[in-house]
């Protein structure tokens, strides 16, 4: 039987107060484990353990062997990893010596455990770090990885890579010629097709959608429940931000995203003047910290499916995404930021995911290794990013339509840019041509004040050309400006056309749009500052402003 001094032991629970001690004693049962018995094996159902007495083996199983990967002593915990993220165990533990381990279930763990903000806190700290080390144990054993079989110039192959590394998804990635790959293509009558992704399983896929292939690598697509508090559309960082503070403030909080977590910010390869972060730090790793945290306090977080539509003529709102399924949610925060804008010039169309790419396209950086990069831009996007590809590329060279950065790129960029030696800026230029068969193999780069043009072999431009917003799909009622950017607040007063939809007697809350109940944050708002911080400021803030709503329309 475990008791309270049992409990007031562990280190984990030592700072914890008698009765919440007692609570986590009343729950949990004793495990009594032998030499050699398993406490869990990887792939079951999760519990919360703490181990009293004795000692565990952390195992894993690589390529039909038995691999040691730790031993665990008294006062260690461990399965907050799996429940956080709604997986299966990742690890099994097996007993080295007669051991006892305190074991509380799921639906405990998430009551007495994360309920007290000194152990989540904690339990953070010791998830990022593991999931570090599953990350650097899955590189260094890549033949027990997914396989993507694909050509680098197919445009379906280069989503799924994309999909994969934005999602945390270790692969390998074989071309279609090579021998590991033609073992597999032989076995399935070589089909003319790709990409094709097999499987840890050995289960095959053969041009899934990306829907398919998240369900299938352990992502969460679907929504457990019909109806929210709170549904989120877009997980950049003002979505993120938004399911952070809405599920630690009890909101039943669902967040959509139909690629991956981050947004464009995640793609950054280094955000240097975000606050609290004196060395910076990267989006990836940003969003990566904001999706543990969100996760933390109960969020749920589907990815790989579109938001098609919004119905207004009930309370609470549906929200309709592909396939038809249909979601309930008492208040809406539309976060789903802006696309970039398409390059209109010749050839670059048939190229894109051939050579041409927009956004930072991080699974693309191995490729560029030794070679010339092009990226077309002025602003930060295109300033990080062409910080992060001079460390694989020879050269990166930085075309800039206008005549300097100072007006469109922050100092501390500009400087670093300085600073890389393999790293070109050239202003008063535009490409006028991208040229090439099957891929981009050059481009034609014009000089705005002597009109003569230049040809660059390259097989990578990176486009950073601005953004619009892609708000076409919402209903009318919601108002937004000639740019397609969502008005909010005293915006909408401001719009004779959006202020004839305002049905209420009160003004719209500060980031409430022209429908009572649905909110706008971040890029996709009108008026809104274009940086990461404020998108996390505006996504934290419409959950304030969602508490006021919804305390002015309780359900009975």
């Amino acid at each position: 039987m475990i008791t309270a001094d049992l409990v007031a032991q562990v280190p984990l629970f030592s700072q914890l107060s008698k009765e919440q001690q007692q609570q986590i004693a009343s729950q949990a049962a004793d495990v009594r484990l032998q030499a050699g018995e398993w406490l869990i094996q990887e792939g079951e159902l999760p519990s919360f353990f703490v181990l009293l007495d004795g000692s565990l083996e952390v195992i894993k199983h690589q390529n039909d062997v038995e691999r040691v990967l730790d031993y665990y002593g008294p006062g260690s915990y461990f399965g907050e990893l799996p429940l956080l993220l709604g997986s299966t165990a990742v690890a099994s533990l097996r007993a080295h010596e007669a051991s006892r381990v305190l074991r509380l279930d799921p639906i405990d763990f998430q009551t007495y455990i994360l309920g007290i903000p000194s152990l989540g806190h904690e339990l953070l700290k010791t998830m990022a770090r593991r999931i570090k080390n599953l990350q650097e144990l899955a590189v260094s054993n890549t033949p027990n990885l997914i396989q993507v079989i694909g050509y680098r110039w197919d445009p379906a192959c280069h989503d799924v890579r994309d999909f994969l590394v934005r999602n945390h998804v270790p692969f390998t990635w074989l071309e279609p010629t090579d021998p590991k790959a033609q073992e597999h293509l032989q076995a399935l009558g070589n089909p003319d097709v790709c990409p094709i992704i097999v499987l840890q399983n050995g289960v095959t896929l053969i041009t899934p959608t990306l829907r398919q292939l998240a369900e299938q690598v352990g992502l969460q697509t679907t929504p457990t429940e019909a109806s929210y508090d709170v549904a989120i559309l877009g997980a950049g960082p003002a979505g993120l931000a938004a399911a952070v503070y809405g599920a630690s403030e009890g909101l039943r909080t669902l967040l959509i995203d139909r690629e991956a977590p981050g947004g464009q910010a995640g793609t950054s390869s280094r955000i240097e003047n975000y606050l609290g972060f004196p060395s910076g730090l990267s989006g990836e790793e940003l969003s990566h910290r904001a999706l543990l945290q969100a996760r933390r306090f109960g969020a749920e977080i589907i990815v790989a499916r579109c938001v098609e539509g919004i119905t207004l003529e009930a309370d609470p709102h549906t929200i309709i995404l592909d396939g038809d399924e249909r979601i309930n949610a008492r208040a809406i925060v539309i976060a789903t930021g802006v696309n970039w804008r398409r390059l209109a010039i010749s050839g670059v169309e048939k190229f894109v995911g051939r050579g041409v790419y927009y956004g930072a396209a991080r699974s693309e950086a191995l490729s560029t290794s030794g070679k010339d990069v092009y990226l077309i831009g002025g602003g930060n996007s295109a300033g990080q990013a062409a910080l992060f590809f001079a460390n694989y590329a020879s050269s990166v060279t930085l075309l800039v339509r206008g005549d300097s950065l100072e007006a469109t790129m922050s100092h501390y960029l500009i400087e670093q840019l300085a600073l890389k030696a393999n790293v070109v800026v050239q202003v008063h230029c535009e490409v006028v041509t991208a040229r090439g068969k099957d891929h981009l193999e050059s481009i034609v780069v014009r000089d705005r004040q002597s009109g003569t043009e230049q040809t660059h072999n390259t097989d990578a431009l990176f486009i950073f050309i601005g953004a619009n917003a892609q708000t076409a799909w919402l209903p009318a009622a919601i108002s937004r400006d000639e740019g397609g950017y969502i008005l909010t607040g005293q915006d909408v007063l401001a719009d004779k056309a959006a202020e004839k939809h305002w049905p209420l007697k009160r003004n719209p809350f500060l980031l409430e749009t022209s429908v009572p109940g649905i909110f706008a944050a971040g890029d996709v708002r009108h008026g809104s500052i274009k940086r990461v911080a404020s998108g996390v400021g505006e996504g934290s803030m419409s959950i304030a402003f969602i508490h006021q709503y919804l305390a002015n329309n309780a359900h009975p």
